[in-house]
């Protein structure tokens, strides 16, 4: 039988309401505190805490000030990854990064969602769904991407676009919903 943690980071219903994520939410709120309290983002301090609280990361990457997490362990980050003031990454399924990725200031990485059946959403009962980035993916001011995402390598997402679907490498998007724009000769 899989506990309510397995069921959250397998996609499936489960209740979030539950003793031991109410508990991993908390550890990582923490972990969220004691970050935005070292004097410098860069500090080796700063540094093993996100090192603690997220799945994997490179031994290179800089994280700004105002990151908002659900878990933590669930995000893993490539090797030379940025992330500007005030990003948002809700990590109840798995958010996976490559190497060389920047998110501007404000983007939003959300893998979370609920049931469409009101009644059902009434409760505390929710699933995900994976987000994954190739290398060397720019995410613009502002932008957001749902539940299930899949951008292949060289994307570049315009500032404010709503990424909705999966997109191949070597492209720039853009828009609510996002749609390719261009596609980069590389």
């Amino acid at each position: 039988m899989q506990t309510e943690k397995e069921k959250m980071i397998a996609g499936e219903l489960y209740d979030a309401a539950n003793q031991e994520l109410r508990e991993a939410r908390k550890y990582a709120q923490e972990k969220l505190k004691a970050f935005h309290q070292a004097k410098e983002e860069d500090s080796p301090e700063a540094k093993t805490i996100l090192k603690k609280l997220f799945g994997s990361t490179g031994e290179q990457f800089h994280i700004n000030q105002g990151l908002i997490v659900d878990y933590g362990f669930n995000v893993h980050i490539g090797e030379n990854f940025y992330a500007n003031f005030n990003c948002t990454l809700l990590d109840i399924c798995p958010i996976t990064i490559g190497k060389n990725c920047m998110l501007a200031p404000n983007v939003q990485l959300y893998t979370a969602t609920h049931p469409l059946d009101p009644i059902k959403r009434n409760t505390s009962i929710e699933y995900g769904k994976p987000i994954t980035l190739g290398d060397n993916v720019w995410v613009g001011g502002g932008a957001i991407i749902i539940p299930g995402v899949t951008l292949g390598d060289n994307v570049v997402v315009g500032a404010g676009a709503v990424v909705t679907k999966s997109f191949p490498d070597n492209v720039v998007i853009g828009g609510n919903p996002a749609r390719v724009i261009k596609v980069l000769e590389i």
